[in-house]
């Protein structure tokens, strides 16, 4: 059997436009394997999300993207909840404090001390 040759045209010898021609397939290919490779990063992220609202059942790419999907909009949400509930906190201690400095000075500005008086500056000090 005679050794067969494939006669490949130097890249020299190819128009801009066939080199893009041969290019795209393989450039192709390079992106779908890199948008699957995340898709599986993700399903291996949230597995125990994915089994908790659909157990032994076979994800497809899109059960997976939108699952995902719902998962950060859930967690973003609860990041929302926590956030405006520390600040409620704050607010109120803020407030808190503000008004005791206010009850302080006011208690401050009279030079006889009543039982009343000496009992809330105690309380408050508490």
């Amino acid at each position: 059997m005679a050794p067969s040759t494939v006669f490949m045209e130097p890249d020299n010898l190819l128009t801009p436009k066939e080199k893009n021609k041969l290019r795209k397939p393989v450039v192709e290919k390079m992106r779908r394997d890199r948008i699957n490779s995340s898709i599986e990063q993700l399903k291996l992220l949230l597995e125990k999300e994915f089994q908790r609202h659909q157990p032994n059942s076979k994800l497809e790419k899109a059960d997976i993207l939108e699952m995902t999907v719902s998962y950060l909009k859930q967690q973003s949400q609860l990041r929302m909840k926590r956030s405006f509930h520390k600040s409620s906190q704050f607010d109120f201690r803020e407030g808190y404090s503000r008004c005791l400095q206010e009850a302080f000075h006011f208690l401050s500005l009279h030079k006889v001390r009543t039982e009343t008086q000496t009992k809330l500056l105690s309380h408050f000090q508490k």
